[in-house]
């Protein structure tokens, strides 16, 4: 196992009270575990804070590559949910509120979808002498006028 005396502390890194709260929410580590949890979780908020690369976390984390499998296999067995519900229960009750809240306010807004229109094209909303140049630009025909619309082929 990795001493955490070995690596220097970030700003990101979680608090002894934090880890507390959180450390019944892992697996007891197995025998093939080299990582402290701990290291694990500390290395993801430093990569959020910083917005780096995987490959960019430093180099007294565990490797990227290890990291990267922690986080996305947290992702998927739910763990972020149960530490993230964890840390706002604590919140909550450390400022003196109900632990799960009372209500909840939801803020949408319905728009109605658009409706299809009847004879939406080119030609809506011109004059009979645009929709005749219109016809015969592109369809061939003729217009029928003073001849001054050219044929397209």
């Amino acid at each position: 196992m990795i001493q955490k005396n070995e690596r220097r502390r970030y700003a990101s890194d979680l608090s002894d009270s934090q880890w507390s709260i959180i450390e019944p929410l892992f697996p007891p580590a197995g025998s093939r575990s080299k990582w402290e949890k701990r290291e694990l979780v500390n290395a993801v908020p430093y990569f959020v804070d910083n917005g780096c690369k995987w490959r960019n976390l430093p180099h007294d984390f565990a490797p990227y590559t290890t990291v990267a499998n922690f986080y996305y296999g947290a992702i998927r067995s739910g763990l972020w949910e149960k530490i993230r519900a964890a840390l706002v229960e604590r919140v909550r009750t450390d400022a003196g509120r109900n632990a799960d809240p009372s209500y909840t306010i939801i803020d949408s807004q319905s728009v109605k979808p658009p409706q299809p229109r009847k004879n939406a094209g080119l030609t809506e909303g011109k004059n009979k002498r645009a929709q005749t140049a219109h016809r015969s630009r592109y369809h061939g025909k003729s217009s029928g006028g003073s001849g001054s619309c050219r044929q397209y082929t």
